[in-house]
């Protein structure tokens, strides 16, 4: 059985691992005003934070359309028997819906819908970890069982500098933006039954960041070897900075720099920064 892996665009996988790992992706867009871009496809991260620093309103974002997931899907038919297709968390987008009823009227192809229940390379992870899979010959049951393993062992806290992001794009309520205002507190956020929730309240951007790396360092403890993602919204230098700082702790970490792309970033705001995990 020759199995194709599919993934979204929030997957933040950089165009040149995705096409030499053949991983296939869909992408979700943002709207400014009257004009959509597919991210990853139509606009570039630095182009989406350039446009909102002008923009007078926050884009909207949008999940692809049905019918585009079932064109791709057919495409794939004609060279492959099988998909795995991991998605962003069905708690924030209905990505993970649609491709699963796609795959329901397209013939020709199974379609093995995954929810990651998160979202940016963490996601990211499952569709590389899956490619390999799909490389050995392994069968899509087998691909899925290994990804739900992995789910085990995922973690992924991040902070941001503005809750209005959050709270305007339906992620956050009233009560919680209000809170932190007032306090004016840098929130950890994290996902707990596939939706973004609060971990904790802290008053500095540095002691926030701290509390981040010392999760993972409770991690670390245990033994375990750990591929980290440091993932940032516009603010490549902190994240570098927090590169550097972890590798002169950890220097058996496998550690990557990544970042919120505009879907997930719309929802963050520029400043934002968060570091992902998995037990290997």
């Amino acid at each position: 059985m020759k199995v194709a892996v599919m993934t979204d665009s929030t997957a933040y996988i950089p165009k040149q691992l995705r096409e030499s790992e053949s991983i296939h992706m869909v992408p979700l867009s943002v709207v400014f005003g009257d004009v959509s871009y597919q991210e990853e496809v139509d606009l570039t991260t630095e182009e989406f934070y350039r446009m909102v620093k002008d923009a007078e309103n926050l884009p909207k974002t949008s999940q692809p359309s049905i019918g585009y997931i079932i064109e791709m899907l057919e495409k794939l038919a004609v060279d492959y028997d099988a998909v795995v297709s991991i998605h962003l968390s069905s708690g924030i987008s209905g990505t993970y819906q649609a491709v699963a009823r796609a795959g329901e009227l397209v013939d020709g192809i199974t379609v093995y819908p995954f929810d990651s229940e998160i979202s940016c390379l963490p996601q990211g992870f499952y569709a590389l970890e899956a490619a390999k899979m799909a490389r050995d010959n392994k069968p899509p049951e087998a691909i899925i069982n290994r990804l739900e393993q992995m789910k085990q062992g995922m973690r992924a806290y991040f902070m941001v500098d503005d809750l209005n992001h959050l709270h305007r794009g339906g992620r956050l309520n009233g009560a919680q933006v209000l809170v932190g205002s007032l306090l004016q507190v840098k929130p950890i956020l994290h996902f707990v039954d596939k939706k973004i929730v609060p971990f904790e309240k802290i008053r500095t951007r540095k002691k926030a960041l701290n509390r981040i790396i010392s999760l993972l360092e409770e991690d670390i403890t245990k033994g375990k070897p750990h591929k980290v993602a440091i993932i940032h919204g516009n603010c490549e230098p902190a994240a570098l900075a927090l590169k550097q700082e972890l590798e002169e702790k950890h220097p058996s970490l496998d550690c990557a720099i990544s970042y919120f792309g505009p879907v997930i970033g719309t929802h963050l705001g520029q400043g934002s920064i968060g570091i992902g995990w998995y037990t290997k």
